[in-house]
């Protein structure tokens, strides 16, 4: 990722961490959404023909959503990590 990509983010964080904007975090959200695609990929293959991705697509957007919410930058994690483990249990608890 480049180094404008990466600070990019961090004023987004910064910005969503001060004022908890809906506009900004709509941008994190736009931000992010290919994490969605990626672990919605993931899911499935080991889902298979049970459930069609766009099904999977939607629900891991809840997931992203509640991530952006919690995530606290000062922890020193990446947020794709914690995101990724949010959106994909928001899928698996949309399967139940």
């Amino acid at each position: 990722m480049p180094a404008s990509d990466a600070q990019h983010q961090q004023e987004l964080w910064k910005k969503y961490g001060e004022s908890r904007d809906p506009a900004v975090r709509e941008q994190l959200i736009l931000e992010y959404a290919d994490l969605i695609k990626y672990v919605a990929g993931r899911l499935s293959i080991y889902f298979g023909s049970n459930v069609e991705y766009d099904d999977l697509i939607g629900y891991g957007v809840f997931g992203l959503i509640d991530a952006i919410e919690k995530f606290d930058p000062s922890k020193k994690i990446k947020f794709e990590t914690y995101g990724s483990i949010l959106i994909r249990g928001a899928i698996n608890d949309s399967r139940r």
